[in-house]
């Protein structure tokens, strides 16, 4: 898949800031995802309505954002009964918070490339039949093996904390 493309931007700076370039953010993105030292987090909604939070290892491959969680989890259980949900990333240059839809990934090709994505990245993840096991993950992925979600955006909002300063807001197609 290819970067896509925001089919709106809107400026929300304050201050008179320009507006800011989506690539911009896209970037901000994929120097970010995955690092060890980048705070994402992904916020789910509970069955009964409430939210949750998490940690998790995010990547940016191919135009994607990808991540793993263990099917016994909150944020898994979460995302079956319900998969709209954020995705929080702060980067060297600023806060991005993006919000969509995350869906399991089964297919052998895709889980193929993101496996080899994240042994270039430094978790050594394999493919084990429809999931990923390696010997070692965070807390918040629970045990393995740990299934494969992709994370489509449909907003994407971020306000730069390093020159070129600004906020923006950018809406995708469904």
């Amino acid at each position: 898949m290819t970067d896509r493309e925001p089919v709106e931007a809107r400026n929300l700076d304050i201050y008179g800031s320009p507006e800011l370039a989506w690539e911009t953010v896209r970037d901000a993105l994929v120097g970010a995802l995955p690092k060890m030292e980048t705070a994402s987090f992904l916020g789910t909604v509970r069955p009964d309505g409430r939210p949750h939070s998490a940690g998790i290892g995010a990547l940016w491959h191919d135009g994607e954002i990808f991540f793993v969680s263990g099917p016994g989890t909150r944020k898994s259980r979460d995302l079956a009964a319900n998969p709209a949900c954020t995705l929080s990333v702060r980067t060297p240059g600023g806060d991005i918070v993006l919000e969509g839809t995350a869906g399991r990934v089964t297919d052998p090709a895709v889980l193929e490339q993101v496996a080899a994505a994240y042994r270039e990245s430094g978790w050594p993840a394999q493919v084990d039949g429809d999931a990923f096991t390696a010997p070692y993950n965070a807390q918040s992925a629970g045990p393995p093996p740990w299934h494969l979600y992709r994370f489509v955006h449909r907003t994407v909002a971020m306000v730069s904390t390093v020159e070129p300063y600004g906020a923006g807001l950018w809406r995708f197609e469904s």
